[in-house]
Order: C-alpha cells, then structure tokens, then sequence
C-alpha cells in the first residue's frame, strides 16, 4: 500500500523559508516521479511542482526561481524548500504520486503571515 507522510509546514513571515518533505513507502520509490500540490481556501488543488527519476523538475510560473523540488531516493524522501514565502503561497501542500492511480499524503498547512 503506497503511503505519503508530509511533514515541515508551518506559519512564517512574508520572506521566510520553510523546508517541506514526504516520505513515501509502499512503491519502488526510485523509479516514479512525484510532485507537490497545494490548495488554498475556496480554491482549486493546483500543481506546484514535479521532479523525474532522475533531477528534472517542473514549476508552475508563481514559484520558479523561489522553490526548489528535490529526491533523496536513498531515503524515499521528496523535499520542496521554499524561499521568499509570500502570502499567497498560503495553502496545504499536498504530495501527490501516480501510480495506477493518483495517490495523495494528508496534507500539511503553510501559512505566510505577518
């Protein structure tokens, strides 16, 4: 059974870092790409971000040159480090696999806010 266990949200101030990770299990972890949603209130899950099998990564235009997506696959570990948080960066980032289906961990919150 594939899991996603997110972890690393939090409330920062506008400018500030955080750190996200998931960890997965259940799959051979090396051997699919991942990524990262969020969802902000009264809006719809969006794409933030997907890395291959190898280190190819994909942004949505909101956070390029601010986020960075990577694999630890020795850990079965995806990170996404944000940088210059901004309010608008506000919602639950979600980690998302496909694998036969989509697959979805819990969630973690991550509030920008002065």
């Amino acid at each position: 059974q594939v899991q996603l266990v997110e972890s690393g949200g939090g409330l920062v101030q506008p400018g500030g870092s955080l750190r996200l990770s998931c960890e997965a299990s259940g799959y051979a972890f090396s051997k699919y790409g991942i990524g990262w949603y969020r969802q902000a209130p009264g809006k719809e899950r969006e794409l933030v971000a997907t890395i291959d099998t190898g280190t190819r990564a994909m942004y949505r235009d909101s956070v390029k040159g601010r986020f960075t997506i990577s694999r630890e696959n020795a850990k079965n570990t995806v990170h996404l480090q944000m940088n210059s948080l901004k309010p608008e960066d506000t919602a639950v980032y979600y980690c998302y696999l496909y694998l036969l289906r989509d697959w979805w961990g819990q969630g973690t919150q991550v509030t920008v806010s002065s």
